[in-house]
């Protein structure tokens, strides 16, 4: 299985961003997916993740301007960032995870990264 993330780039403070993690594989069900980033000098920290229910999570630091979605048959989660601010520059890794099959343990994979850059 691999994620493959998608949308990062440069932005100025208020501007928005929709970031993409798709995932490739034999994958026989899809649970948690999340966004992740880290920030140079700091640790990797939680930004936002959806249960398969669809239920969500978001870090304070971004609630009112992220909002995470998935859409199972495209296998790939979605991250809508507005009001975007200098501090949220960081590379955003998407983690989802997977069973590949029927018998198969639940593993989490990890994408490579996108970096997001917010600045004028």
């Amino acid at each position: 299985v691999q994620l493959v993330e998608s949308g990062g780039g440069l932005v100025q403070p208020g501007g928005s961003l929709r970031l993409s993690c798709t995932a490739s594989g034999i994958i026989f069900s899809i649970y948690n997916m999340g966004w992740y980033r880290q920030a140079p000098g700091k640790q990797r920290e939680l930004v936002a993740d959806i249960a398969a229910g669809a239920s969500t999570h978001y870090a304070d630091s971004v609630k009112g301007r992220f909002s995470i979605s998935r859409d199972n048959s495209k296998k790939t989660v979605y991250l809508q960032m507005n009001s975007l601010k200098p501090e949220d520059t960081a590379v955003y890794y998407c983690k989802s995870a997977f069973k590949t099959g029927a018998a198969s343990g639940v593993v989490n994979y990890w994408g490579q990264g996108t970096q997001v850059t917010v600045s004028s």
